[in-house]
């Protein structure tokens, strides 16, 4: 299928913007049902909003914890305590590990 470009206009702030023929294509190739309906810059804007936390401020940095890997023995972090006596993997393990 051809696109073309195609002329919107945000409902946030009114302004126009252009779907791009290679953006409508990755929508399609995603699956996505419906066109945009805000511009870049309000899509950036509340991107951003959505990644604040309760007060204003940013969301808290989830807490990592050291470790060595059970496979390879590499210096690793998780985002969870280890527990005694269960495997820890690092990401590339944790990868291989994930396909079987």
């Amino acid at each position: 299928m051809t696109y073309q470009d195609k002329q919107l206009t945000c409902k946030e702030c009114g302004a126009e913007f252009s779907f791009t023929a290679s953006e409508q294509a990755f929508y399609a190739e995603k699956g996505f049902q419906n066109e945009p309906s805000r511009c870049p810059e309000c899509r950036s804007a509340r991107k951003a909003q959505n990644n604040r936390g309760g007060n204003g401020g940013f969301r808290q940095q989830r807490e990592m914890f050291d470790t060595v890997c059970s496979e390879c023995g590499k210096d690793t972090q998780v985002p969870f305590k280890p527990t005694e006596g269960k495997p820890v993997f690092c990401r590339d393990c944790f990868q291989a590990h994930k396909s079987y």
